[in-house]
């Protein structure tokens, strides 16, 4: 009896993920669906108050609204679809994630955020709480399965609702929920972004620890006015542009190789970063735009100040993870329309400082921001989950140094966007303003 039970479950199981397979996903749900099969989130505020206005300040609420992904998506990636027709199913693409109705209603490109069309809903409630699987082996690219309508599913059995239908869905709890937007393969093949699977490869799914535990943490509540109160969701999806989430992400530690060095000498720092906080490398998501930079500086007995260039690994593609005085991105040109553009300085960050990131290059093999133009990879030197990486600073002494002692500081900054692609663009400074991760100090005595 017992195996006539379980073989109708696997057999209900396996017809449900064959028919979800059916059901399109990906850009093949582009304009299967209309607007108003999807509800306002001012209609769920009505009785998720509490996670209406968390949702109103994290990105999921702006992420078709925010100024940087307005500026790429009209000025590069629209522009870029028309000079070349091979990128406007791409161009057409960002509206998945970024704003999925308007992806479904087939309503690309958008209006402007500026003409307040439905398509500055962005990510919202009805969107998470309809989709029912996602399309393929692995989540990319929107692949989620979106089944609008009565029915919402959630994370936990058994509640109801006056508004609407309710069921326990176990993909929403998985990681592979969140890969659907956070994994992007480019029209090259190349992995644009992969914090599912960087996740994936990691300690923390081996643990079982998924996306939502460190995004969407739990705390004591009410998830409706009508409930009882219980463990619940914070739907606050802190991450790579909250301030508060991206600081202390790397714990930093530094000395000196002697405590006691002559004033000839040559002074030797150990700078440790150890990524103890995220679940998936850091920066992590749009890597072409991140930049996470370490910038050590000396201060002598007399008050001077010196800044001190890291020491070179010898590393394949080394050259890019340390900031130099050099031309990038000139790509951009191409939706620009501007054959003769030089481009613009790759790092924007004192020369000399070590570059944690992953540079992409476009099909000259051009350092690119447009993550689209893809069509390979440089050296990955991000720093992942639960790693260690060591930078080495050797100093020698210069010879008018005092004696007394030398005070070192090492910090380490994040940027959303690289500043000086940010400054040609026009994007508002917020975006290319420098977020203070961590830092540490240290002290050498200079004698004679």
């Amino acid at each position: 009896m017992k195996n006539s039970i379980l073989s109708v479950i696997i057999l209900f199981c396996l017809s449900t993920l064959i028919f979800s397979q059916d059901l399109p996903g990906g850009e093949e749900a582009l304009g299967t669906k209309k607007y108003e099969q999807y509800e306002k989130p001012e209609a769920c505020k009505s009785c998720h108050p509490d996670i209406y206005q968390q949702w109103t300040q994290a990105m999921m609420s702006q992420a078709y609204t925010h100024h940087w992904d307005e500026i790429e998506y009209f000025d590069l990636a629209v522009e870029h679809g028309k000079v070349d027709p091979k990128f406007a199913p791409v161009a057409d693409g960002c509206n998945g994630c970024h704003t999925p109705i308007a992806f479904l209603s087939g309503d690309v490109p958008p209006p402007r955020p500026s003409e307040n069309s439905r398509a500055n809903e962005s990510v919202s409630c009805d969107v998470c709480h309809t989709i029912k699987s996602f399309k393929g082996d692995v989540p990319f690219n929107f692949s989620y399965i979106s089944e609008p309508g009565r029915l919402k599913w959630g994370n936990k059995p058994g509640l109801t609702s006056p508004h609407h239908d309710t069921e326990e869905s176990d993909f929403m709890k998985q990681a592979e929920f969140c890969g659907n937007c956070h994994n992007e393969k480019d029209p090259f093949g190349i992995w644009v972004k992969s914090t599912h699977l960087e996740w994936k490869e990691g300690p923390y799914a081996k643990q079982g620890v998924p996306c939502h535990q460190c995004h969407m943490p739990k705390a004591w509540g009410k998830n409706a006015t009508m409930a009882e109160k219980s463990m619940v969701s914070q739907h606050l999806f802190h991450g790579g542009h909250d301030a508060g989430k991206v600081a202390g992400t790397i714990e930093l530690r530094m000395h000196p190789e002697e405590r006691e060095v002559e004033y000839d000498g040559t002074i030797v720092l150990k700078v440790q970063l150890f990524n103890g906080k995220t679940g998936h490398k850091f920066p992590t998501g749009s890597v072409e735009d991140r930049i996470v930079w370490l910038h050590v500086t000396a201060t002598d007995a007399n008050g001077k100040n010196y800044h001190l260039p890291v020491d070179r690994k010898g590393f394949d593609g080394e050259e890019y993870t340390i900031a130099a005085d050099v031309l990038a991105y000139q790509d951009m040109g191409i939706p620009k329309r501007d054959p003769n553009f030089k481009g613009v300085q790759r790092d924007g960050v004192p020369f000399g400082d070590r570059i944690f990131r992953m540079p992409y290059f476009d099909p000259q093999g051009r350092m690119t921001i447009m993550q689209w133009n893809t069509k390979s990879l440089g050296v990955d030197y991000r720093i992942g989950p639960r790693e260690t990486k060591i930078e080495t600073f050797s100093w020698v002494l210069p010879g008018d140094i005092p004696e007394g002692k030398v005070n070192f500081k090492a910090k380490l900054f994040y940027q959303l966007l690289v500043k000086p692609v940010g400054d040609y663009l026009g994007v508002p400074e917020e975006e290319t303003t420098p977020i203070l991760v961590n830092s540490a100090s240290t002290w050498v005595e200079i004698y004679e």
